[in-house]
């Protein structure tokens, strides 16, 4: 059984097809990235992959069940940072997580300690008390990060959870992405940075014009003497910098 599975699944907005025939399996305690340009289908996926996004066709298992014949039973059981964030600007950083905490079933007890762990862990205790609609862009992603943890899920879904993210604590993420792995907890995630996504996943797929390109493992790329830039640029074209000789 796999902690996160698709079968051909599928998304139409009207007339654009926005995701097509998507069929994954990701066994648990796996770090899997799911790359490909702006557009391409990441967003969407996620957002079908937790129950956000009803489907047009496939279906999605989690665990083995089905994320919208078990929503509830799931949904408490995986974490989610998503693209827009979903915070409310009249609350501040700590009532989020108490928000949170309470949503989730925790008690006032364990929701306080771990805000305060997880705070003070991402670089954000000090800004605590600040509200969303002040917050830098950095703050609320890490506020939401920190959301997508409180209730210890055993899946991960973090839409690009390296942007906008200072240094100091990206590094402490990605030291908690270890840990997080060596616990068993799967994580998907999205990034543009695939210097960051080379060193944390270990399989990947490529998603372009909403079809998986490409699927490999970090393992595969690293023994065809390639790194995971270059496989990206196999399936995703550049634009060419025409008509630009004027810069300098």
């Amino acid at each position: 059984m796999f902690d996160i599975e698709t079968r051909d699944l599928g998304k139409n907005f009207g007339n654009l097809v926005a995701v097509r025939n998507l069929n994954l399996q990701i066994k648990k305690g796996t770090v899997f990235g799911f790359l490909g340009p702006n557009g391409s289908g990441k967003s969407t996926t996620v957002k079908m992959l937790t129950g956000l996004l009803t489907p047009t066709a496939g279906e999605v298992l989690i665990g083995g069940k089905s994320i919208f014949n078990s929503a509830l039973e799931i949904k408490r059981k995986i974490g989610v940072l998503p693209e827009d964030l979903a915070l409310f600007d009249s609350l501040t950083v700590w009532e989020h997580l108490k928000m949170c905490g309470s949503v989730y079933g925790l008690s006032l007890v364990d929701t306080k300690e771990r805000a305060e762990q997880l705070l003070k862990y991402l670089d954000l205790w000090q800004g605590r008390d600040t509200y969303v609609e002040q917050a830098s862009f950095g703050m609320r992603k890490k506020c939401a990060f920190a959301m997508a943890l409180i209730h210890n899920p055993s899946v991960l879904f973090l839409d690009e959870p390296f942007e906008g993210i200072d240094p100091v604590s990206a590094r402490n993420i990605k030291d908690l992405f270890l840990l997080m792995k060596q616990k068993g907890i799967t994580i998907f995630l999205t990034s543009h940075i695939l210097e960051v996504a080379e060193r944390l996943v270990e399989s990947f797929a490529i998603i372009v014009g909403g079809e998986i390109v490409c699927r490999q493992t970090i393992e595969e790329v690293i023994q065809s003497g390639r790194s995971l830039e270059d496989v990206y640029f196999q399936f995703v074209k550049r634009p060419e910098a025409e008509n630009l000789e004027w810069i300098g």
